[in-house]
């Protein structure tokens, strides 16, 4: 299919995926609502049924509606971190998330050689090798859908993979994290503490779910997200381009790819596995953005230090601005699913980080147009800019949560009967022995 010859249809047919991606954000709440297995199937299957269809697409606007129904089918998939709340507790959730989350610089490494192979296969080819591209990444999801009918668990209860005392185990140890919060005031009050039986039952509540929209915590959470995704989404998206523009080749520049996004990928992992160990998110989100930062910053003197900055030290650069803005966008959305102490509460906030958050690659995704080439210094100084907001925020939210900290530990001690009572799900209000993490 040959695009009509107007500059911006490329770029609504970007447009209209991520409108619909962010308007259907919400569905992160189907996790809790639908069982994993049959909403996990059909969110896959549909994508790749979409995803293949893009490559017999034959007018602009049925372009315009497979981008739709992508960007619809692609929002159900940003819930998984909140499906992994079920299963870890507070601690372990960095770590998963990042298993989940890192999947993106592997892909971008594997989609990056995979450009390469099938530009270089598809020159001898009757089909174009876009189509062919499409063609082989929706099979695939179409083949996983299959799979993940009988492997995907609805809950630790249910997980076939496990056998019945694994189960009952995986069931206790989540129960056991909420007794070790009630164990310290129970051996110094003289009041029982009645906490509520856990439940894995589906259900949300609407009173709590909308109680997030009004939690300061989670707008400065879903602020930090939009401004690391403007950082996250564009520079994987743009990054053969601009190593083009630098000087290299077509398959160079998909090769060249490569590299940083594998480096991204085990750091990724290496900084969650610390932060989990730790029990601690600020310090890492702000030591990886302000690394980011700096390689955006680096990226963004490359014109003013023309002969100064060479193309080398430019592609040295795209490394910690990598490996900086993916670490801080999984510590980001184990953050906020920590800080939130009911489920009701933490699907509201997931949703509001993904509907604000998801925000930034729209906006990101005008930073580097093509007259900015090759250095794309408007980009880059955004990006950087970006990065340095996420560090500022998330040391203004470790400041607010020591402070909240603070005012439960001065509660706790007056021993009032009101806070005896476990976590009330219907006021949204943090359990006996929750302390919010910092």
């Amino acid at each position: 299919m040959h695009l009509p010859p107007r500059e911006d249809y490329f770029e609504w047919a970007l447009r209209a995926f991520y409108i619909a991606y962010i308007t259907f954000e919400w569905m992160s709440l189907l996790w809790r609502l639908v069982p994993a297995h049959i909403y996990v199937s059909l969110i896959v299957l549909s994508w790749g049924v979409v995803a293949s269809l893009q490559a017999v697409v034959t007018s602009y606007p049925l372009l315009i509606a497979l981008r739709v129904l992508l960007g619809i089918g692609e929002a159900g998939f940003t819930g998984v971190p909140f499906y992994l709340s079920f299963f870890f507790k507070r601690h372990e959730l960095a770590f998963r998330t990042a298993l989940f989350i890192s999947a993106a610089p592997l892909a971008s490494a594997f989609a990056g050689f995979l450009a390469w192979l099938i530009l270089w296969v598809g020159e001898n080819l009757p089909i174009a090798s876009w189509r062919l591209l499409f063609l082989l990444e929706g099979f695939l999801s179409i083949f996983v859908a299959t799979i993940a009918w009988s492997v995907v668990p609805d809950s630790p209860e249910t997980a076939a993979y496990l056998t019945p005392r694994e189960r009952k185990i995986a069931r206790l140890r989540l129960r056991h994290e909420k007794e070790q919060q009630h164990s310290r005031e129970q051996s110094s009050s003289s009041s029982a503490y009645k906490t509520k039986p856990s439940s894995s039952s589906p259900g949300l509540k609407a009173k709590d779910v909308l109680a997030a929209f009004k939690d300061p915590k989670a707008w400065l959470t879903a602020f930090m997200f939009f401004l690391a995704n403007m950082a996250y989404s564009t520079l994987p998206a743009f990054l053969p381009t601009i190593l083009q523009e630098m000087g290299h080749s077509e398959l160079q520049a998909e090769a060249l790819s490569v590299p940083p996004n594998i480096l991204a990928f085990v750091m990724v992992l290496l900084v969650a596995n610390m932060s989990d160990h730790m029990q601690s998110r600020s310090p890492f989100i702000i030591m990886y953005a302000l690394l980011s930062a700096s390689g955006y910053l680096l990226l963004a003197l490359a014109r003013p230090s023309e002969g100064i900055i060479s193309p080398g030290i430019r592609y040295f650069a795209v490394y910690p601005a990598a490996v900086g803005f993916f670490c801080v966008v999984v510590l980001i959305i184990a953050w906020s699913v920590n800080n939130q102490p009911g489920e009701s509460q933490r699907g509201g906030g997931f949703a509001l980080l993904q509907v604000v958050g998801q925000c930034g690659p729209l906006l990101g995704a005008q930073l580097y147009p093509d007259r900015d080439a090759p250095f794309f210094e408007t980009g880059m100084w955004a990006c950087a800019a970006a990065m340095f907001g996420v560090a500022v925020l998330a040391l203004v939210l470790r400041v607010y949560l020591v402070r909240l900290n603070r005012r439960l530990d001065e509660d706790e001690g007056t021993g009032a009967e009101e806070e005896a009572q476990g976590l009330v799900e219907s006021t949204g209000r943090a359990e006996r022995g929750f302390r919010y993490m910092l």
